[in-house]
């Protein structure tokens, strides 16, 4: 009898491809045209009910030619209108229609002058690039951020690493709506995503996992997801970072360990969330031989966009990239969505602590586990970096919905990452043996 993650794996992979992959394909745009205009109607958030009015019809329109995909495939089921160079089609039109249409729109919107029309990461990013522009560091000190209105207090700190500045600096030369901090968001999402899909379709695949397929769904989960397309046309600050890490992922994939090391480096100059990413990809990269190459970019880089803050005003990069994050600033973070670790740290006396403290048991467990069986394909990697962030967003005490993202692209990912000598001995993932190549 197959064990639970063998029959796991076998159900979903029934699903997943169930009528050539356009019956999950229907699922995936008909609840994601559900759920924006729920969005549209329901959400308190003026640039979340914008993007909804206009993802809804293009999701609905998704939906309704991959119905007409379906009709056409019962057909004739060799018809190339329904196979899977039709179904990135359609892929590619909800992302623009979900996504970029609704970005582009609502920054156009905020260029003439509408001031509901982007989320406080938006501004923040840019602020943190005029800041960087003129001061030489993005982060204001702790008297600057006391000095400003209480209502502002929240919008002075910039809780990213340095890196992030730099989406901020075209808003800072010109005031118009090519350079809102989304838009070029969505261009280095795009571009990673690009060179990811480049670096797999040279990796050859199982053949019990077709590389289109799979790549096709784990595309579609970090663009065409609501969770995402909602975050980069309102916020974006994550997306950029999300794709730099499955680039990562792809690179290890495709035995580019140093490459991988510098992509997810400079996720991890971006946003704290790549640090774990990078963690386990170390270890990965241990285990083939290559993990100061890995190292290298994946540490060199983060360090290197901290350093000239550093340098600059070290007091202002402590208070906004520690004291802000670990709940120590003037004002408390307004991530407080209803997860475990948020509802104990509120309902439990000395609940912040017992949270702080269940987050690093998880984190020790992970330690554990990567310490006695350390990931040997880009898979596991992907994997054990899924599991561990959503575990650590369950548990923070102070953590958005929006977060979710991370773990689900992730995980989504990883069936593309599978290669021809990965060899199966473990029942969750594939061990990669042999040696590494040069990145």
């Amino acid at each position: 009898m197959a064990d639970a993650p063998t029959a796991l794996r076998r159900r979903w992979h029934t699903i997943d491809t169930a009528a050539g992959g356009l019956a999950l394909d229907l699922g995936l745009y008909a609840i994601s045209a559900a759920f924006a205009a729920i969005t549209a109607a329901t959400s308190t958030l003026p640039p979340h009910r914008a993007w909804g009015a206009v993802a809804a019809v293009g999701y609905l329109i998704a939906a309704l030619t991959v119905v007409a995909q379906l009709l056409l495939r019962r057909r004739t089921p060799t018809t190339p209108l329904a196979g899977l160079p039709a179904r990135w089609t359609v892929t590619g039109f909800a992302w623009a229609s979900g996504t970029l249409l609704p970005l582009l729109w609502q920054s156009i919107e905020r260029a003439a002058g509408r001031t509901d029309r982007a989320q406080e990461e938006v501004l923040v990013v840019e602020q943190a690039g005029s800041r960087l522009l003129e001061h030489g560091t993005p982060y204001l000190g702790h008297d600057a951020i006391a000095s400003l209105p209480p209502g502002e207090q929240l919008l002075g700190y910039t809780p990213y690493q340095p890196g992030m500045a730099l989406f901020g600096l075209p808003r800072a030369l010109i005031d118009t709506w090519w350079t809102d901090a989304r838009v070029w968001f969505a261009v280095a999402t795009a571009l990673a995503l690009a060179l990811a899909v480049a670096a797999l379709r040279t990796t050859p695949a199982t053949a019990n996992s077709p590389r289109g397929g799979t790549l096709l769904r784990g595309i579609q989960a970090a663009t065409v997801l609501p969770i995402c397309a909602l975050t980069l046309a309102t916020g974006g600050d994550d997306l950029p970072v999300l794709a730099l890490c499955l680039l990562a992922l792809a690179l290890a994939a495709a035995d580019r360990p140093g490459r991988a090391g510098l992509a997810v480096g400079l996720a991890g100059a971006l946003k704290l969330f790549a640090w774990p990413i990078a963690l386990v990809l170390i270890v990965w990269g241990l285990t083939r031989r290559a993990g100061t190459r890995v190292a290298a970019g994946a540490i060199g880089l983060p360090l290197a966009a901290l350093l000239p803050a550093l340098l600059v005003d070290r007091d202002a990069l402590t208070e906004n990239v520690l004291r802000f994050p670990l709940g120590h600033g003037l004002v408390t973070s307004p991530a407080q969505s209803p997860f475990p670790g948020h509802l104990i740290a509120t309902a439990l006396p000395a609940g912040r602590l017992i949270a702080a403290a269940l987050l690093i048991a998880a984190g020790v467990a992970i330690a554990v586990r990567l310490a006695r069986r350390p990931p040997r394909t880009a898979v596991a990697t992907a994997l054990i970096s899924g599991y561990g962030l959503l575990a650590a967003i369950a548990l923070m005490p102070s953590t958005r919905f929006g977060y979710l993202l991370y773990p689900l692209a992730l995980l989504t990912w990883a069936p593309a990452l599978h290669r021809t000598t990965d060899t199966p001995t473990a029942p969750t993932h594939g061990q990669l043996s042999g040696r590494a190549t040069s990145a």
